[in-house]
């Protein structure tokens, strides 16, 4: 059976909302799963705002900021991670993993980092908590949706913005707090010596924060998000997704009337038509109408359907965390079947770990200095008065450790003589924590020819580093 998944009610539904000027005013539920929510914000945010005043030891001369993105210096830092502009291959991974594994996780749950994690639903989350604490559940919310102002509408109004603001503001500046010192920043908050380029940033960071999650809410998942729109492309029908057992639900009716169809002996659905999905989802879809690429997956409609289920003394799971081939499945009165190790979640699952461990080898293996060479080109090759011949090259030394080390430079593979420029009369070079020296060297052969040349530079420690070049005779 072919699939569409669904887009014309969301976009149905917004414009009637839009139309009448109102947004989506999601309810408050109570359940399992949001309780799961509640503790997944707590987590995420504690991680938020604690991250950047965890020390981490790196040694003399290293900033001991555990998760710093020191941009100035060109160096990220994470934990035990130093990442350099010439480990951006390392960063890459990552990002490259970190959307796999959202594929994987997309191929077992749908839209599930979407409902749970996404900073937008998080944010989004605490700004409705706020907004319900100080006007009200979503009845009260709507009936002052267009209410003339009284004195205690004003206050309400008031309050809820200078928390938002309040709580836009402190994202705002956390985030700056992983572009530099933290303690340091905050004490200069506090002393008001700030400078005007974190006040922008933290002024920049701050409205974001504030428009999208205090106004664009359900636009940003659904209409500004480009992952909602790869859904169609990627959506699986065994993934274990929010959707409503339709063939258990309908016909919709009263519990009343269904207990009056059921008494003469005829089908009644579950389904009561009484709209708590609806009112309970962040979104404002039904899910109820099928598949819907804007569904975030979060399963608030889970907790509101199976609260009605139990009043009324029915199973729970009407509305619930289950693939739509099982949904199929079930209409043909077929036993259902749990798929999430099959082909492609094992070939996903397969290709994280591999990233994962290509990733950690490369860590591991990372060098902490680097010896590169570049020949001149004009000319390629001198000859001398004597009759020798003489190439010329730039080397340049890069110590990326956090302490000084004295390099000794060789050279070998063709019978030449290595001298450095600038009336220097030893090979050694002493290069300090974090930064490069640059030299230039001269090779002179007596004879001509042309073959390669190996550049070594070798640390105290016997750490060596080797490049080729070739030396030319025209």
């Amino acid at each position: 059976m072919a699939l569409t998944i669904e887009i014309d009610h969301a976009k149905t539904r917004a414009r009637a909302a839009a139309a009448v000027g109102r947004p989506v005013v999601p309810q408050s539920v109570k359940g399992p799963i949001r309780r799961i929510k509640w503790g997944v914000l707590l987590l995420t945010l504690s991680i938020y705002y604690v991250t950047p005043f965890i020390r981490w030891h790196r040694g003399p001369n290293a900033p001991d900021q555990a998760v710093l993105l020191d941009f100035a210096n060109g160096r990220l830092y994470a934990f035990f991670v130093e990442i350099w502009p010439q480990d951006l291959y390392l960063l890459t991974g990552l990002m490259v993993l970190s959307a796999s594994i959202l594929v994987l996780a997309n191929a077992l749950a749908g839209r599930l980092w979407c409902g749970f994690a996404c900073p937008q639903t998080v944010w989004t989350d605490l700004f409705l908590l706020v907004e319900r604490l100080i006007e009200g559940d979503r009845r009260q919310r709507l009936k002052n949706i267009g209410a003339p102002l009284t004195p205690k509408r004003t206050a309400q109004i008031a309050a809820k913005h200078a928390a938002w603001l309040l709580i836009s503001f402190a994202t705002g500046g956390t985030l700056i707090f992983y572009f530099t010192d933290a303690p340091g920043l905050l004490r200069s908050f506090a002393s008001g010596d700030v400078s005007f380029n974190a006040l922008t940033w933290i002024v920049v960071f701050a409205a974001t924060t504030y428009g999208l999650a205090g106004f664009a809410r359900d636009q940003v998942c659904t209409f500004m998000c480009p992952w909602p729109r790869l859904q169609g492309a990627i959506w699986d029908p065994e993934a274990y997704t929010v959707n409503y057992r339709d063939y258990r639900g309908e016909q919709r009716m009263s519990a009343k009337k269904a207990a009056a169809v059921r008494f003469e002996g005829k089908p009644a659905g579950d389904c009561v038509d009484c709209g708590q999905c609806v009112t309970v989802c962040p979104i404002g879809i039904d899910i109820r109408e099928g598949p819907n690429f804007a569904c975030i997956n979060c399963g608030l409609c889970v907790d509101a359907c199976d609260g009605v289920m139990k009043k009324l003394g029915r199973p729970r799971g009407l509305i619930d965390y289950e693939s739509w081939n099982n949904i199929e499945r079930a209409r043909r009165s077929e036993r259902p079947v749990n798929r999430l190790v099959r082909p492609k979640t094992i070939g996903l699952t397969a290709a994280c770990v591999a990233m994962a461990a290509a990733i950690a080898i490369g860590l591991e293996t990372k060098a902490t200095a680097t010896l590169s060479v570049q020949h001149d080109r004009d000319p390629v090759a001198v000859r001398l008065s004597d009759g020798s011949l003489r190439n010329a090259y730039t080397l340049k030394l890069l110590n990326k450790s956090a302490g000084s080390h004295i390099y000794s430079l060789t050279v070998s593979g063709f019978d030449a003589k290595l001298v450095i420029v600038g009336g220097r009369s030893e090979s050694s070079i002493l290069v300090g924590p974090e930064t490069s020296a640059t030299l230039r060297v001269t090779l002179t052969a007596n004879a001509d020819g042309q073959g390669e040349v190996v550049f070594t530079a070798q640390d105290e420690t016997g750490a060596a580093l080797s490049v080729m070049d070739r030396f030319l005779d025209r």
